[in-house]
């Protein structure tokens, strides 16, 4: 009996220590219909190595995207169409930035380090429901894909490598 519960016990421990390993965001919570400041946390490295490029995948309904530079890093934008047409200050938008790369950076594995971004949260985004943000990390030739998502009744503490989400409350 006592074997069991060690095992279970070192179980929890090894799984806590997992789910605070993971890539997250500052502010859990946002607005629909608001300005998001996103801050990507990115507490350590890959198995040890430094980490040398994030990338962040924006999810439809997230408009606006303006990414904060980074000193030592290069930052680029992918941009492409969205799956439907949005109103920004009056005016119709088709596309946008889809796509967010820091690279060519070194943040060593026993530093943390932040990336940043704001945007515009759509107000048709689903209230009550979480927006997820998948991330990719790269420590040269390690990748760590932050990009897990939870099915419908899924609990997202189940998931291995989850991707740093957002709870989407009313416009205040």
């Amino acid at each position: 009996m006592n074997k069991y519960l060690l095992s279970a016990a070192a179980l929890l421990v090894l799984g806590t220590n997992a789910a605070c390993a993971h890539i997250t965001l500052e502010t859990q919570e946002a607005a629909v219909g608001s300005t998001y400041k996103a801050v990507l946390r990115v507490p350590h490295g890959c198995d040890g190595k430094a980490t040398t490029a994030v990338r962040v995948q924006i999810p439809e309904g997230v408009i606006a995207v303006k990414p904060m530079p980074k000193p030592g890093w290069t930052l680029q934008t992918k941009k492409g169409k969205y799956e439907k047409s949005y109103q920004l200050y009056g005016q119709a938008v088709t596309d946008g930035v889809k796509e967010v790369d820091w690279s060519g950076g070194n943040l060593p594995d026993e530093f943390y380090d932040e990336f940043v971004f704001r945007a515009i949260l759509t107000a048709d985004l689903p209230v009550g429901q979480k927006l997820y943000f998948p991330v990719v990390q790269e420590c040269g030739d390690a990748v760590d894909r932050w990009i897990e998502i939870p099915a419908a009744g899924q609990d997202e503490d189940t998931l291995e490598t989850p991707a740093p989400g957002i709870k989407l409350t009313p416009k205040k």
